[in-house]
């Protein structure tokens, strides 16, 4: 689905990708991880089009995204910060995204999954950041897209909110579809990721499985494992 060559990105004299290369195959779950620093909004943002590469190339189903914009009718994304019209009503929030989408929604649905019933006519600048996260994940997953690019998805989101937002992924990646999500909640990473992407300075250091990584690092523990690859590549 996504394959990226070469790819590199400075802001300034701030180098944040350096040789990124990576390929992302249809269908699965891969957390992009790594401290913070280590390119990896940086990367995703390139691969959304809102970033231009300094040099490198980023190919979406074989095609090469570059001055390219329909592409990401395909893609949903939920950034890591969502800034929303404060004065508008969540449900005038909602019905605008639909309309300027101009596809089929299963808003109504995800509306009740996440309990935001009492919310609707709320004005977003009154909303706790664990209501607004709920609004945001509702946006972006009432489409039906084949990628889903999730930013920190589980933040201010209380314990019911997070189950759902599990089965939720899980429900969607039955479909084939593919995530790309980053997360600093290991434990969430563990339950929900098929891979890990690991960045560091703006390399990828490694990619593989939790059980490949924990071998690797020689610890049991996934969140040890993590730490242990960090210490030695440093």
């Amino acid at each position: 689905m996504i394959q990226i060559q070469e790819l590199h990105k400075r802001f300034s004299k701030n180098k944040v990708l350096i040789g990124v290369d990576l390929e992302i195959q249809n269908g699965g779950i891969y957390a992009i991880l790594g401290p913070n620093g280590s390119g990896k909004t940086t990367l995703i943002k390139a691969i959304l089009g809102m970033v231009l590469p300094n040099k490198g190339k980023i190919h979406l189903n074989q095609k090469d995204i570059k001055n390219q914009w329909k592409y990401r009718e395909n893609i949903e994304y939920l950034p890591q910060i969502a800034n929303f019209p404060g004065n508008l009503k969540v449900s005038e929030l909602i019905k605008m995204i639909i309309d300027l989408r101009s596809k089929p929604s299963s808003s109504d649905e995800l509306i009740q999954r996440f309990g935001l019933e009492p919310f609707l006519d709320k004005k977003l600048n009154t909303l706790s950041g664990g209501t607004k996260q709920k609004v945001n994940l509702v946006l972006t997953f009432m489409f039906d897209s084949p990628l889903i690019i999730l930013d920190e998805p589980t933040t201010g989101l209380d314990p019911i909110a997070l189950l759902t937002l599990k089965e939720l992924i899980a429900q969607e990646k039955k479909k084939g579809k593919t995530f790309l999500i980053t997360s600093h909640i290991m434990q969430f990473v563990e339950e929900v990721a098929d891979e890990i992407v690991y960045l560091l300075e703006g390399q990828i250091y490694f990619k593989g499985t939790i059980e490949e990584l924990q071998n690797l690092t020689h610890k049991t523990n996934f969140e040890h494992a993590i730490a242990a690859l960090t210490a030695q590549n440093v």
